[in-house]
């Protein structure tokens, strides 16, 4: 059976698009038409087991992007990862929104620079591919 999960991303920067194709690929998630979306989603969440948020940002998280985290609970989403390009300050302000919400959330949060170059600036390396791979591998083995 498939693993109902979704890739939803705060980011204007290639290199998080990316990022949620190749996980789309890895996990098979193109029978989903929206398995991978803007936040806030065309379409809502629900009843999804794993949401990936991926975020870029710095400081405290706008208001759109704490909104919508703020009404992600558990009929929405049984378990939350966070992808954060950006700062500490921002994932933490983050996870604590999330925990508020009730849904179980993974302390293991993800950071990824994908600050902008001129030229191959969206590119994932082969080890950021793998060090990904490898995060969404470890959170959606340790489901709750």
């Amino acid at each position: 059976m498939a693993l109902k999960m979704r890739f939803l991303y705060y980011s204007g920067k290639a290199k998080i698009k990316n990022m949620a194709e190749l996980v789309k690929v890895e996990f098979d998630l193109a029978q989903n038409h929206n398995a991978i979306d803007i936040i806030p989603p065309a379409y809502s969440c629900e009843n999804e087991r794993l949401v990936i948020l991926a975020v870029s940002g710095k400081g405290e998280p706008d208001d759109v992007l704490r909104r919508f985290c703020s009404e992600l609970n558990k009929k929405k989403a049984q378990n939350v990862a966070l992808l954060v390009d950006g700062d500490e300050k921002i994932a933490n302000r983050l996870l604590e929104v999330l925990k508020e919400t009730g849904t179980n959330v993974s302390d293991n949060v993800f950071y990824v620079n994908s600050s902008f170059k001129l030229f191959g600036g969206g590119k994932v390396t082969d080890d950021e591919k793998k060090q990904l791979l490898d995060w969404v591998h470890e959170t959606v083995n340790n489901l709750q």
